[in-house]
């Protein structure tokens, strides 16, 4: 699997790790940056990995901040993208298997690289479930069309 990876650097001490990680399971990775643990900001290397996922060029996306939080917040935001911030192994396997994300938030500094490790086997090998789930994930998607003017609030109907 063709897999893009970036992290800011909260992220950073697991997204070297973590690629080689992937590379011993036989994944060709790109990686985004940053090279270094110096500060920098999380949106410029979620929208890296994001719209290389978007475009088709790497099939899934990871990525790594201090709590898997913004990095995953800033990847959803690009049309084509399902970003999920993922603390356990259940959680992977239902993102795939109901709403099948795309992206993983991952948390560098409340999880464990080792726990991180597992939960990236269950979020790639996790396949979408399809049936009733794809209907969910085609209304999601719509969100992505800017036309789609959204659905009626109907305060309580």
């Amino acid at each position: 699997m063709r897999i893009a990876i970036a992290s800011d650097h909260a992220g950073f001490v697991q997204k070297d790790p973590l690629a080689e990680y992937l590379r011993s399971q036989g994944h060709e990775v790109f990686d985004l940056g940053p090279t270094t643990d110096a500060r920098c900001d999380y949106p410029d290397f979620a929208d890296k990995v994001a719209r290389l996922v978007a475009s088709g060029d790497a099939e899934r996306g990871v990525l790594i901040c201090g709590t898997g939080l913004g990095v995953a917040m800033t990847a959803d935001k690009v049309p084509g993208v399902r970003a999920v911030p993922i603390q356990t192994t259940q959680f992977a396997r239902l993102a795939r298997e109901h709403n099948d994300a795309n992206v993983i938030g991952l948390s560098g500094r409340f999880v464990s690289l080792e726990d991180n490790e597992q939960i990236l086997d269950t979020f790639l090998t996790t396949s979408f479930a399809g049936g009733r789930h794809a209907g969910r994930v085609e209304k999601i998607m719509r969100e992505d069309d800017a036309d789609f003017p959204g659905v009626p609030a109907g305060f309580g109907r």
